[in-house]
């Protein structure tokens, strides 16, 4: 009966838009209830009732359109990216397709995709389930976004604070609920490692930048969290050695996988995923969840028959060698010099999710 009533008052709301979101309903017992409509739908009928949006922050694995008003070389609103995007359309997406943060905002059955927040199209009716802060060439340390012109992952925090602004005016008191109950999506640390640190810019050690990287990443989440944010799904880094440049890069005529990139980030992702098994007792009400993109992605490198692919050192767009793309991105682990291809994503994140649906529950 509630039910039913509910979705009468959903389908005048929608034909009356200046209805109020709250509505008062009194059922057959006379026992009155209170309900903020808008709040109502996204906790009942996404069918997730206790993830109630994703926010992701961090690097290009995320990014789904945020650089693409940026003085920044570091973008790919063209074609070919986005070739097998709905519409055929490069949206900024560093990739043929959907990303890891549309795959995960859909795999906790909230939307198909993770809107960019600064899109200048976005709507308000997007706010409530979850956008993107995340920017394509970002990292941990300013230098490495800063040499791009891209969005740092400090600036991309200073991003969201403004996002709850416009929230509260979305939801109102709502906000507070919606923040904590979200998911925070966070790649940082690729840049740092295959940028910063190859460069020689970083001017340190391994040893000493991984530990700075995993102290960036310390300051990155305790800011979030004292924006209210608890639960939190933080990427290890990919195993930067086996990507096509890296094999490329390294000259071998073999292609096999460059050990030191792998070394570097496997340095890091053992010192991050040790940090996050800390921070889960030292900060009240958080959850962490590490998500191992090393392993994950590395299966498939090795074993790329066994998912369906043919190619797993060369990427389907590899501009510097043919301006033209490979027939089949599917059929490729990646899909440009840096990239997993939709497919690899598709591949890889059931398991993810359904780790983070258990986890951050």
């Amino acid at each position: 009966m509630l039910l039913r009533h509910l979705l009468a008052i959903l389908k005048l709301c929608r034909t009356f838009p200046f209805l109020t979101r709250r509505i008062i309903y009194k059922d057959d017992n006379q026992v009155v209830f209170e309900f903020d409509i808008r709040t109502w739908i996204v906790n009942e009928l996404s069918g997730n009732a206790r993830v109630s949006a994703l926010f992701a922050f961090g690097d290009s694995m995320l990014d789904t359109g945020n650089n693409n008003n940026l003085r920044t070389l570091t973008k790919c609103n063209f074609s070919p990216y986005g070739r097998d995007f709905a519409g055929g359309k490069a949206t900024g997406r560093f990739g043929n397709g959907r990303v890891f943060s549309d795959l995960i905002a859909e795999g906790l059955s909230l939307k198909t995709l993770l809107p960019a927040y600064r899109d200048p199209n976005l709507s308000n009716n997007d706010l409530s389930t979850g956008v993107c802060f995340a920017s394509g060439g970002s990292g941990l340390d300013e230098r490495t976004a800063s040499s791009q012109g891209v969005i740092w992952v400090t600036d991309q925090v200073k991003d969201f604070k403004e996002y709850v602004t416009k929230l509260n005016g979305v939801v109102g008191e709502q906000t507070n609920a919606l923040i904590s109950n979200a998911v925070y999506l966070i790649s940082a640390g690729n840049n740092d490692l295959a940028i910063t640190f190859a460069t020689g810019r970083a001017q340190s050690t391994i040893s000493d930048y991984t530990d700075l990287m995993v102290t960036w990443t310390d300051n990155l989440l305790k800011s979030l969290y004292d924006t209210g944010a608890r639960k939190f799904a933080v990427l290890g880094t990919l195993p930067l050695g086996c990507l096509p440049g890296a094999r490329d890069a390294a000259g071998n005529f073999l292609k096999v996988c460059a050990y030191p990139a792998n070394q570097w980030a496997d340095t890091f992702n053992t010192k991050l995923a040790a940090k996050l098994n800390n921070l889960g007792t030292t900060l009240p009400g958080a959850k962490f969840v590490y998500v191992d993109m090393y392993n994950s992605l590395l299966d498939l490198i090795n074993n790329p028959q066994a998912s369906g692919f043919i190619d797993a050192a060369d990427g389907c767009y590899m501009p510097t060698i043919s301006p033209v793309p490979c027939p089949d991105a599917s059929r490729y682990v990646f899909w440009d010099i840096g990239h997993p291809s939709e497919k690899s994503y598709q591949t890889i994140s059931p398991k993810i999710i359904e780790e983070l649906k258990e986890k951050l529950a």
